[in-house]
């Protein structure tokens, strides 16, 4: 059996996502011991209200010099993938991140739209990439942020809310989700599955 691992961020959402694991039939850990996190077969990262915030929890929790020696697969999830990029404007002056996936997340260009980007979307996935196995085109994600990472080569996943923006991420064995997983319903607890399965 995997040993699934939640890193302990501290943040409030930890809970839900452990629920939304234990669904699918998992056992899931949550932990800040670099031995259970070293040793897991797949992580978790996830994360809610500031990129400086969160990056200040993860220093004082000794998880920035951990998350950086990870080798298996990990999982951000909505401000969780935010920190795998280089830095965010997330705050009165930039904020270092961790910097696996090379891009910055900077505030929403919308249009007329208003923020935050709350509510059901559509996410369109790129190259039939492996997180999206078995999930119906069209579906609906679950997203609450602000803040988005623009498209690159590490995009695949995309979403659009006034302009198109990154909704899902991989750079090497670091993956990222803009939307609420554990909150998506059929469609997320397949994103969540397909995870778990890689």
């Amino acid at each position: 059996m995997s040993k699934i691992v939640i890193i302990d961020t501290g943040c409030a959402n930890v809970s839900s996502v452990r629920f939304a694991i234990e669904r699918l039939g998992y056992d899931v850990t949550i932990s800040r011991d670099p031995a259970v996190v070293l040793d897991a077969d797949k992580l978790f990262l996830p994360g809610v209200g500031t990129a400086g915030e969160a990056m200040k929890n993860l220093e004082e929790r000794d998880l920035i010099a951990l998350v950086q020696q990870v080798k298996q697969p990990l999982l951000g999830i909505c401000l969780g993938m935010q920190l795998l990029g280089n830095s965010s404007q997330e705050g009165k002056s930039d904020v270092s991140c961790l910097g696996h996936v090379p891009a910055s997340t900077s505030l929403m260009e919308t249009g007329d739209l208003p923020l935050p980007h709350m509510g059901w979307n559509t996410v369109t996935p790129v190259d039939n990439h492996p997180l999206f196995k078995d999930i119906p085109e069209n579906s609906y994600f679950y997203f609450v942020h602000s803040y988005a990472m623009p498209e690159g080569e590490f995009t695949i996943g995309r979403c659009d809310y006034g302009h198109a923006f990154s909704a899902a991420v991989q750079s090497g064995n670091y993956y990222g989700v803009q939307f609420h997983p554990e909150r998506s319903s059929k469609a997320g607890a397949q994103l969540i599955k397909n995870f778990l399965e890689m």
